[in-house]
């Protein structure tokens, strides 16, 4: 018997997803979550061959997540399901070690065979996902920890400046603060959005929350 664990902090979510599986999977044993903390203490109490993980429940938030479900269990299958856009996060929950990425409001047919791939052959990629690999490696590589963590690029006064602007801060704000000219925290702010690869401070936010310990 296939053993799933549904790890989600909305009811409806959870309830939605276990009737795809059910309906998907037979037989099949499906476990749910609502937190991280929760996702733990199922990891550790029982073995399952897939997670069905919501990157961002209460107790996670971060690619950190990855690291603490394969220490309890290294072989399980782990299918990221989240409302964050895959272009901007997917590549970095594979790389981290996920096993598949899928965007909550993708159609369900894709829901249904994303799941199914995952129980047989324990990866799913997207098109754009996989693209995105390509491109990746076709790129200069950086070094292993710049890989994993792009915060790493950047300056200590870049750093800087990207925690004040995470926290809300405005330009004018952080140049009294940093005793900075108005004009060269807008110099900095371009920086870090450009090797970011981010457009906004929303994005920034999630940045710094997926990549700060």
């Amino acid at each position: 018997m296939k053993s799933v664990l549904v790890s989600e902090d909305h009811a409806i979510v959870r309830f939605g997803i276990t009737a795809i599986i059910k309906d998907l999977i037979h037989p099949v044993q499906v476990v749910e979550a609502a937190d991280f903390d929760e996702t733990i203490r199922r990891l550790s109490e029982a073995a399952f061959n897939l997670l069905i993980l919501d990157i961002n429940i209460p107790g996670g938030n971060n690619l950190q997540m990855i690291s603490a479900v394969r220490l309890r269990q290294p072989d399980i299958s782990i299918l990221i399901f989240s409302g964050y856009d895959e272009q901007m996060f997917g590549i970095n929950y594979i790389q981290a070690g996920a096993d598949g990425y899928l965007e909550k409001h993708a159609p369900e047919e894709e829901i249904r065979r994303a799941i199914l791939t995952m129980i047989e052959s324990g990866k799913y990629i997207t098109p754009g996902i996989r693209t995105r690999l390509m491109e990746h490696t076709g790129h200069h590589r950086l070094s292993a920890s710049q890989e994993g963590n792009p915060l790493l690029a950047l300056s200590g006064r870049e750093k800087e400046v990207m925690q004040l602007l995470a926290r809300g801060m405005s330009v004018m704000n952080i140049s009294r603060t940093l005793n900075l000219q108005v004009t060269t925290v807008s110099t900095y702010k371009g920086r870090i959005f450009e090797k970011l690869n981010i457009t906004n401070v929303i994005e920034l936010a999630e940045k710094v929350r997926l990549y700060s310990n």
